[in-house]
């Protein structure tokens, strides 16, 4: 697999499919071209385990020649570039599969390949407001959405639709042997994270607005010490336990009871605030109440369920040193220990094009007139 994306959804994506074992090459550019892409620091998207990486100058003949002649080997490439922009390297659909009919093209971009915003540049902010997602959020000190505390749009919206998008494609080619040019927008992603509110909608005109504290019972309390528990007591039976372990029986049998809805609230905040975020947790947590505490970073990094998990692991950074970093997704399925944390300062280009047949002296010749590095 090559990835030409330095950073976003594409990233994410072929970060997971490495994870779950797929060969992935970066490619980036060549030292005088190394303005034109971000570069995010060590421990971003994993470190890059598990991945080689060649640097190439796309917009020379030599370094257009050495992607095509890694193309022909590949199953898919990932990319991130505005629409058209592979087109004019010279290396897009068509170029890619004159070289390899069964190539995958996986194209990733903010709003699709098509459409009136198509060349619009934006970010997760961008795909989040036009989806619908930013309204439907609850609202901060000023009336406003509320921004998302993860990049929702970059990894659930685009890169792991496009993880699915590519093994679709892949399962589809093992059986009409036919490649495909896939068109991966993060805000058409974003939308169908939002198909319960767009459908209800559609089908009986219920404008959606903001849903957070629509219900007593799906809502946010503050504790005695200040800290806050998550509280999605949706279904009657879970609602009844937590009104009966909250000292607030009277509410069991209005839980859709618009009326009752602010003194609902009030006497479970009140409740809320006589004991610590950890004691209410711990008593409510194993009792079918649908209550959590609210977690900052340090305390999901030390939590016991992600540990049991194996939700981290340890790595070495060649030039950096010691990491710990999430580990792959499904954990548990994927031994981290085998995903080597490579160094991008040093390149893996001379091996990668070797393993496809280009001979030593071609190599010299490419890297004396800039085409890679």
């Amino acid at each position: 697999m090559l990835d030409l994306a330095s950073v976003g959804p594409a990233v994410r994506a072929t970060r997971w499919l490495a994870d779950w074992g797929a060969a992935v090459v970066k490619v980036g550019p060549v030292p005088a071209d190394g303005n034109v892409q971000v570069a995010p620091p060590a421990y971003a998207y994993g470190a890059h385990r598990g991945m080689r990486r060649v640097m190439l100058n796309l917009k020379s003949d030599a370094g257009r020649d050495a992607f095509l002649r890694l193309a022909a080997t590949a199953d898919v490439v990932a990319e991130s570039f505005r629409p058209g922009v592979i087109d004019r390297l010279g290396i897009g659909y068509d170029a890619l599969r004159a070289a390899n009919p069964g190539i995958v093209l996986c194209s990733t971009t903010g709003f699709g390949q098509s459409g009136p915003r198509a060349a619009w540049a934006g970010h997760d902010i961008n795909y989040l407001a036009v989806s619908g997602y930013l309204h439907c959020s609850g609202r901060d000190e000023r009336g406003a959405p509320a921004l998302a505390g993860a990049t929702i749009a970059d990894s659930a919206g685009g890169g792991l639709q496009a993880v699915a998008a590519i093994c679709a494609a892949l399962t589809a080619r093992a059986t009409t042997g036919e490649g495909a040019h896939l068109d991966v927008s993060i805000a058409d992603g974003v939308l169908s994270l939002m198909s319960l509110a767009v459908d209800e909608y559609l089908a009986e005109g219920v404008e959606p607005g903001p849903r957070h504290g629509l219900y007593a019972w799906y809502d946010l309390y503050e504790a005695s010490d200040r800290g806050w528990l998550a509280v999605g007591a949706i279904e009657p039976r879970f609602f009844a336990n937590l009104c009966r372990a909250l000292g607030c029986g009277q509410w069991v049998e209005r839980q859709y009871d618009d009326d009752a809805v602010d003194a609902m609230r009030a006497d479970f905040a009140a409740a809320f605030a006589t004991r610590t975020r950890d004691e209410w947790a711990a008593e409510l947590g194993p009792a079918d109440t649908c209550v959590s505490a609210v977690l900052d970073i340090p305390e999901v990094v030390a939590d016991e369920q992600f540990g049991a998990r194996g939700a981290f692991v340890d790595a070495v950074h060649p030039t950096t040193g010691a990491l710990r970093q999430v580990a792959a997704p499904l954990a548990g399925q994927v031994d981290a220990t085998t995903l080597a944390v490579p160094d991008f300062a040093d390149p893996h280009t001379d091996e990668v094009l070797a393993e496809v047949g280009i001979d030593a002296g071609t190599i010299a010749a490419w890297r004396a007139e800039g085409a890679i590095a």
